[in-house]
Order: structure tokens, then C-alpha cells, then sequence
């Protein structure tokens, strides 16, 4: 009985390590945790449908990063096994808004990631985000660099369980901003549009976006990037109770209105990255239209 017993573990530790090495052919960057995969990094570019029910039967991942157009909404549906999951990175993902309601399977994600999703197409407006309304855990997000703008940020402001929130290099407008005064966040990240080419793109981001922020009381954590500001943001910073730190980079500010903002928020670490004159003109008048 013991032998037969030490056969069949031999059987599946072989068996386990021979689908690893599988899933490393595909180029991705695995680890393993207790003796499951736990960790996994990969770009899907040239992945077929097999490689994807290859990467969707490690049902132990619990961090997941993936890359690439081939991820859709018929390919993001057979990776739903992988309910262990409590973060996921997604980079240039080609889901539709109709794609969002797979999100549902991943009840454990507390941090979600979308940069650049599908950027330029007409099949996202942003509107399909309110599908992670359904992940009682999820309390961070990232909806960066992408082509959607206001409707994508009025799902999320329906997002009530999120604490944490980041985004840039959207389409989102000022009014689009006013819907995050809808979250009890604790931590954001604020940056810059990117603007339409060959159209008038006003700022998303300036100094008026500061009587939004001051509207969310529950804020500890604050970053402000790509835009032109000055130390007239300090009384809607003041009005932030709980602010204890507070990042300033990539914004073209001078540094004795850096120095008023620090004495007038005496508890707050004010973390600061002065810009050079060729990047202030580089990023944000060239790049940002600012």
C-alpha cells in the first residue's frame, strides 16, 4: 500500500512539475509557494486558445500580470478557474464593455489593474467597469492610458468598496473627475489626460479639479502628477482631515509654494520632485498640451 501510495505521489509531483514547465514555454515568469504556483508574469501576444486553458488550470495563482491583444472577451473567459486570484495586472487588454461581467468569477481580487485597455476602440466606452461592482474585496484599482473618459469613471464611482484609486493618460474631462467625490477613498493618484489629436483638449487635472478631491474626507494618501499648479490648492488641501502624505511630482509648481503648502499641512509629509524647464517642456507642454 505504501508503495502504490509513493507511486501516485511520485505520479502527480511529476505530472505538476511537467505543467509548469509548460507554462514556462510560454514564456512566463512563474513562482511557486509551497509547492503551487502562486506568482505568474506573462505576455500573451502569440498565445492561442490552448495557452490560455493552460494558464487558466493553475487555479492556485493568487498574482497574476498578463499582456496583449489576444486577450479578449472570449479568451479572459477561460482564465474564471483561477478564483484564488487577489491581484491582477492587465496591460493592452481587448475586452469589450460586454467582456467586464467575467471579472465576477475573481470574488478574492483586492488589486485590479487596466493600463492601456483597449485603447481606440469603439467596443469600450468604460461603461462595463460597473461589472466590478460584484468583487466584495476589490479595494484597489488602476485605469490607466486609456481612450475611455467619462463614462468609465462614472462606473467607477459606483465602485463604493474601492480605498485605493489611480489614474492618467485617459479621456476623462473635469466632469468626468466629479464622480470620484462618490468614494470613501483613502489613497489617489491624480494625472493628466492625454489630449485628442488635432482637437482642443482641455486639462482634466488643474487647480479647480482640487474642489473634488476636497470632497473626499477619508483621504490619507495623495499624489499629484502632470499638471500646473500653485499654492492657491492650499485651502482644499486643508480641508483634507486625514492627509498624511502627499506627493507632488511631474508638476510644474514653484518651490516656495511647495514650501507654503508644507507649513500649511504641518502633519502631512510632503514628498516633492522639482521638473527642469526641458521636462516641464517636454511632458507637459509638447507631450500633455498643458
Amino acid at each position: 500500500m505504501k508503495s502504490l501510495l509513493c507511486l501516485l505521489l511520485l505520479s502527480a509531483v511529476s505530472s505538476f512539475a511537467a505543467d509548469v514547465e509548460a507554462l514556462k514555454k510560454l514564456g512566463a515568469k512563474v513562482t511557486e509557494t509551497g509547492g503551487v504556483v502562486t506568482q505568474v508574469q506573462v505576455k500573451c501576444d502569440a498565445f492561442t486558445e490552448a495557452d490560455f486553458k493552460t494558464l487558466g488550470s493553475f487555479t492556485t495563482i493568487k498574482d497574476l500580470s498578463i499582456s496583449g491583444k489576444t486577450i479578449t472577451d472570449s479568451t479572459i473567459a477561460l482564465l474564471t478557474g483561477l478564483t484564488e486570484l487577489e491581484r491582477l495586472s492587465t496591460d493592452g487588454i481587448q475586452l469589450t464593455d460586454a467582456g467586464y461581467k467575467h471579472f465576477a468569477a475573481f470574488q478574492k481580487l483586492k488589486t485590479l489593474a487596466f493600463f492601456h485597455p483597449a485603447f481606440r476602440s469603439k467596443d469600450f466606452t468604460g461603461s462595463g467597469l460597473i461589472e466590478l461592482k460584484a468583487l466584495p474585496k476589490l479595494e484597489n484599482l488602476t485605469f490607466a492610458g486609456s481612450t475611455a473618459g467619462d463614462v468609465a469613471l462614472e462606473a467607477i464611482g459606483q465602485l463604493t468598496q474601492l480605498k485605493g484609486f489611480r489614474t492618467w493618460h485617459t479621456a476623462q474631462t473635469q466632469a468626468g473627475n466629479a464622480h470620484l467625490a462618490k468614494l470613501s477613498l483613502t489613497s489617489l493618484r491624480m494625472g493628466q489626460r492625454l489630449p485628442e489629436w488635432g482637437k482642443d483638449s482641455p486639462a482634466s487635472f488643474d487647480e479647480s479639479t482640487m474642489e473634488v478631491i476636497a470632497q473626499i474626507k477619508t483621504l490619507e494618501s495623495l499624489e499629484l502628477t502632470e499638471a500646473r499648479l500653485s499654492a492657491k490648492i492650499i485651502p482644499q488641501l486643508k480641508s483634507l482631515p486625514k492627509l498624511t502624505k502627499l506627493k507632488i511630482e511631474t508638476v510644474d509648481i514653484f518651490e516656495a509654494d511647495v514650501e507654503a503648502i508644507k507649513a500649511a499641512l504641518p502633519n502631512c509629509k510632503v514628498d516633492f520632485k522639482p521638473m527642469t524647464e526641458a521636462e516641464k517642456e517636454a511632458l507637459l507642454a509638447k507631450k500633455l498640451r498643458l
